[in-house]
């Protein structure tokens, strides 16, 4: 599931010899992954540098932030630039008018302007635009995000159970009236708070890895609302996965409004209180 809205945040958790994590390195590993985290999102060209979405159509327009005038039709995306401005997109720099050409769904192409990348991308089938600014004031006043303390209780052994076919699984977003579909191949069963419980998964950032969206009984109370989002390893030979829920991260739309983020299939909704991993943000009202 390369989604370019959903960070790669997949990690392993070193344990000891009995399989249980050793409290201090934990947290410290914890430590050093969430930083690591919130470094990748507030990067120089990161999501909290992005200033708008775009949405382009047949009719050529302009857009704040973004040079040149912009339209889309069966040829793709196209640009048209004035004589003082120049793009550089995979390395050569481009003038006047060009054509990106027809973008994949969930794809996307970077045209360098001074320090600022515009994206060109496809999202639930609309060609978008969003400039990053590296001098956004969501990116530069960012001061991290709030997160539960880790804790080893919340790593979970579970089992794989995969789909004899991959299921193709439509999923809402956090812009209104959009929609994502992708290839559930399985889903992960697990016991929690006494419970067996399941989430349905999607394919990972790596060859064999899963990525799974879910809420919980705290989602709007201490966490964001919509969404959450945990990697989990290739399962083992015998279907074996762990999940951390200590590592459970905010897609970009918990930042910004400019993330086209999916929402979870509506089975993977949890009647527990997952008291673990990342927490509301401060730029929507943490509620530390």
């Amino acid at each position: 599931m390369s989604v370019r809205d959903i960070p790669d945040t997949r990690e392993t958790v070193d344990t000891d010899t009995t399989g249980t994590p050793d409290p201090a390195r934990f947290a410290v590993e914890w430590e050093e992954w969430h930083r690591d985290k919130d470094a990748r999102l507030a990067a120089e060209h990161g999501f909290l540098a992005v200033t708008g979405l775009h949405w382009l159509s047949e009719e050529p327009q302009s857009f704040p932030g973004t040079p040149g005038i912009w339209s889309t039709g069966p040829e793709g995306v196209s640009v048209e630039l004035d004589e003082e401005t120049e793009f550089v997109v995979d390395g050569t720099v481009v003038r006047g008018k060009h054509l990106f050409g027809v973008i994949p769904e969930r794809g996307g192409i970077n045209a360098v302007w001074n320090d600022t990348v515009i994206e060109v991308a496809k999202r639930g089938g609309h060609d978008v635009v969003r400039p990053r600014h590296p001098d956004h004031p969501l990116r530069t006043a960012f001061t991290g995000t709030p997160a539960y303390a880790p804790d080893p209780r919340w790593v979970v052994t579970g089992r794989y159970e995969a789909f004899d076919e991959p299921r193709p699984t439509t999923v809402g977003a956090s812009v209104e009236g959009l929609r994502h579909v992708y290839d559930a191949p399985g889903r992960i069963v697990f016991r929690l708070d006494g419970q067996e419980l399941s989430l349905t998964a999607f394919n990972g950032f790596t060859p064999g890895s899963l990525t799974v969206l879910f809420t919980d009984e705290t989602s709007g109370v201490t966490t964001y609302a919509a969404n959450r989002q945990l990697g989990v390893d290739e399962p083992g030979p015998d279907g074996a996965v762990v999940l951390d829920f200590n590592r459970a991260t905010n897609l970009p739309c918990a930042y910004t409004d400019f993330a086209t983020c999916p929402l979870p299939p509506a089975e993977n909704r949890l009647p527990v209180a997952v008291e673990a991993g990342e927490r509301i943000p401060r730029e929507r009202g943490s509620v530390d």
